[in-house]
């Protein structure tokens, strides 16, 4: 008995392939559900490689992966409504009345008709999407070595320094008595050539990762130009497909207003630390540094910056992803240089530790905050309120700690790396406006 024949009105997007932005030609349905034209979906994951960051068979749409890749058949329903639609859109009609009998015995898979052609708006934003994907993959790709390098690095440097590595530890549990462990493996102080060949090594994944992010940053804002400038293409469902919608830009950073840029000041650098030229980075050096004596330098690896804060509302961020162990804070000029930031009456940090714990130190007491690591902190220091807040940064500012300061004596932004470990760096970043 036939079944009622039901008006159903389609767009193209409706059996449309997201990668070639055509009607479906040979319809293959992945386990996650979505369907693509075979061809396409074969050659997205050609293009990938091994080693498209262990998802070299995910779904384009909701990147759900296989270990292995899946057997693709034929959508024989998806085909047909696909067919329909090409016929129907030619002005040749179809009967909407039920499918045919199958034949009795199994006929090789038609030739593929011709697809609708595309759109060259739609091209572009095939091919600019692509890009992006691969652009977003290489980017994961190059952070993974760079955290590889990392810790061959750090485990290597523990190996050599052996029972040295003890005064390491030590160093974390004796701050107030001042006494400086950074440099007291004379062990770390030589340089292998396998170790100077492992920083070159790191020192160019560093550059290939900031490279990458830099293109990718201007590809999806070139993206987002392009897409307002093209008129869209009509169609009766503008809906966007799931999860194909490009990453919302980054929001500039509440405390902007207040943004500062502070310097590190020479003065107070410990000899164990060195800083850029343009005094925005500071890296524990491999070797002691011959600074000219200053009574304001840090015996320990420790440095404050040359704004004297002391009214208004600021706000500044420091990048820490190349830093093991650190603590950024504020404390006055008068803080004894032989104490630790934190252990103070007159300084105040947030520090995070190698054993994977964050924590506040304000006025010698010690407040665990977790063990979730901050890639960039943000310092927000309102005199006005006499509130000190430190904020880990991502896409958004989140709440880590927060104090009373007093305004009694101007604060300067403060800083200290673990000693034991040259290369580790801290980067006053600019602050997204």
């Amino acid at each position: 008995m036939a079944g009622l024949a039901v008006p159903v009105w389609l767009a193209e997007d409706d059996l449309g392939c997201v990668i070639c932005q055509g009607l479906l030609d040979w319809p293959a349905t992945l386990p996650c559900g979505h369907s693509f034209c075979r061809d396409c979906l074969q050659g997205l994951w050609g293009a990938r490689g091994a080693g498209g960051a262990g998802r070299r068979w995910a779904c384009p749409t909701c990147r759900e992966g296989a270990a292995q890749q899946p057997r693709l058949r034929k959508n024989t329903l998806l085909q047909e409504l696909a067919d329909r639609y090409r016929r129907a859109a030619r002005g040749l009609g179809d009967d909407p009345g039920p499918a045919p009998a199958p034949d009795p015995a199994p006929a090789p898979d038609p030739a593929p008709a011709p697809r609708s052609p595309r759109r060259p708006a739609q091209q572009q934003a095939a091919v600019q999407k692509s890009i992006m994907e691969v652009g977003r993959e290489l980017t994961e790709l190059v952070e993974q070595l760079v955290d590889i390098v990392r810790s061959l690095q750090n485990q290597r440097r523990l190996a050599e320094s052996g029972p040295d590595n003890e005064l390491g530890i030590l160093s974390t549990q004796t701050f107030s008595s001042g006494v400086d462990l950074s440099l007291a493996s004379p062990k770390l102080e030589t340089s292998s050539t396998s170790e100077g060949e492992m920083r070159d090594v790191l020192h160019d994944l560093e550059v290939i990762q900031e490279k990458l992010r830099e293109n990718l940053t201007w590809k999806e804002a070139s993206e987002e130009r392009t897409q307002v400038e093209l008129p869209e293409a009509p169609s009766s469902s503008s809906r966007p497909l799931p999860n194909q919608s490009l990453p919302a830009p980054k929001r500039a950073s509440q405390f902007a207003p207040w943004a500062i840029n502070p310097t590190f000041d020479l003065q107070t650098l410990s000899c164990s630390l060195e800083v850029s030229k343009d005094c925005h980075i500071v890296t524990v050096s491999h070797r002691p540094q011959s600074y000219p004596w200053s009574r304001e330098r840090f015996s320990t690896s420790q440095v404050l910056c040359s704004q004297a804060l002391s009214s208004g509302q600021q706000y500044w961020e420091v990048d820490t992803r190349h830093c093991s162990h650190w603590a950024v804070g504020v404390a006055s000029w008068g803080m004894s240089r032989d104490r630790i930031l934190g252990r103070t009456t007159d300084s105040c940090c947030v520090e995070w530790k190698g054993t994977s714990q964050l924590s506040a130190w304000h006025m010698f007491k010690e407040t665990v905050l977790g063990s979730d690591r901050p890639g960039v902190v943000g310092i927000w220091l309102d005199f006005e309120e006499g509130k000190l807040a430190f904020y880990s940064v991502a896409n958004e500012e989140k709440l880590l700690y927060e104090c009373m300061v007093s305004a009694a004596a101007p604060l300067h932004p403060a800083f200290w790396l673990y000693g034991l470990h040259p290369g580790n760096s801290l980067i006053i970043k600019q602050v997204r406006v």
